[in-house]
């Protein structure tokens, strides 16, 4: 191999490796940075009225000056999730169609800062028309309020208390006044993966699923995705798959899926997977990361660079983007163009 080649190979090693598993589980070794040098920063979106979560909603990470970091959607029950970033300040800035917009200082200098509640207010002109928030369905509303107070008490003290234990302690007491209430064990499974217990977040992952009926699509998508981790592929492709025909519309499923069948050397597939996952959040940069990986794989370098710079438009300043550019740079190289891509260009 050529000297171009070769360094061209490692820096598409360093940025590519390990694509971010939105569902944040971390696995130690050397190369990765220890607990104490990064945080987590997870939340809901919710309207101001009604209190319902709103899926689809635009959640931007920026730096102290406003610049944007990293982008991602909101899931089918209002979450997001940015892991493994930086300490440092930032502003939150929150979107969503038919509601206004809204901007948080966050200080996450000293530790993480999980379960954020963000209200959004309709637009006057919009308001009729504003983005669907998530139904409730007759299931929740058959759940008796003092275990849906349960529910919210835990997801207070979990997150914004920094009190796990108590918001366990309230998850457990919500399903015991009501067994059928799945919602619960998945906050339970989730708390469980904040404090790094996989093994438990597996157990509730799986009751909510059997609680449910198996009509979960989260929880199998959250089990899925462990299965995946820890290198189980054929039965986590499984998994995903049937959370994904339960919530076709979640787009963390399909990212999912396309992961493993890449992993499985399906390339084919994992391409139409990748696409259906940017499709339904085109701003999600993990996204582009993962594309990147399977056009190497292809040896489709110009759709590799495309990859490149659509990532980079959406995260143009963090360390993964220096890597992407010095990458950009060599794969250009290699085939043949040298234009400069639209996100290392001089903002105004």
């Amino acid at each position: 191999m050529s000297r171009p080649a070769a360094v061209c190979q490692l820096l598409i090693i360093i940025f590519l490796s390990n694509p971010s598993n939105a569902f944040g589980q971390r696995r130690g070794n050397g190369s990765n940075p220890t607990p104490s040098e990064v945080v987590t920063l997870t939340g809901t979106v919710y309207t101001e009225t009604g209190d319902h979560p709103i899926l689809h909603a635009s959640v931007r990470l920026c730096d102290g000056s406003g610049k944007m970091l990293i982008e991602t959607i909101t899931s089918e029950s209002g979450q997001f999730a940015f892991r493994g970033i930086q300490r440092g300040n930032y502003i939150l800035q929150v979107t969503a169609a038919g509601f206004e917009q809204t901007s948080s200082n966050m200080d996450l200098s000293f530790h993480s800062d999980r379960g954020i509640q963000i209200y959004l207010k309709p637009t006057p002109a919009d308001a009729s028309e504003s983005a669907t928030p998530a139904k409730i369905s007759a299931h929740e509303m058959a759940i008796p309020k003092k275990a849906r107070d349960l529910l919210a008490s835990g997801k207070k003290k979990l997150y914004e208390d920094k009190d796990p234990q108590g918001g366990l302690e309230d998850f457990k007491s919500a399903v015991s006044i009501a067994p059928g209430f799945y919602e619960a064990y998945y906050q339970i499974a989730l708390g469980n993966l904040t404090l790094g217990k996989t093994l438990e977040a597996e157990t509730n992952f799986r009751k909510s699923i059997e609680i449910s009926g198996d009509k979960d699509g989260e929880s199998e998508v959250g089990l899925g995705t462990l299965m995946i981790d820890r290198g189980e592929y054929l039965q986590g492709e499984k998994t995903v798959r049937r959370g994904i025909e339960l919530e076709p519309s979640f787009w963390l499923g399909h990212y999912q899926l396309a992961r493993a069948l890449l992993i499985e050397n399906n390339l084919p597939d994992a391409l139409r997977s990748a696409d259906q996952a940017k499709s339904l959040a085109p701003t999600a940069p993990i996204v582009y990361r993962l594309l990147s990986n399977i056009h190497l794989r292809q040896k489709d370098y110009p759709a590799l660079l495309g990859d490149i710079d659509a990532y980079l438009k959406l995260d143009p300043d963090s360390p993964a983007a220096i890597r992407a550019k010095q990458l950009r740079e060599q794969v250009a190289q290699r085939v043949g163009t040298v234009e400069t891509p639209p996100a290392t260009q001089s903002k105004p």
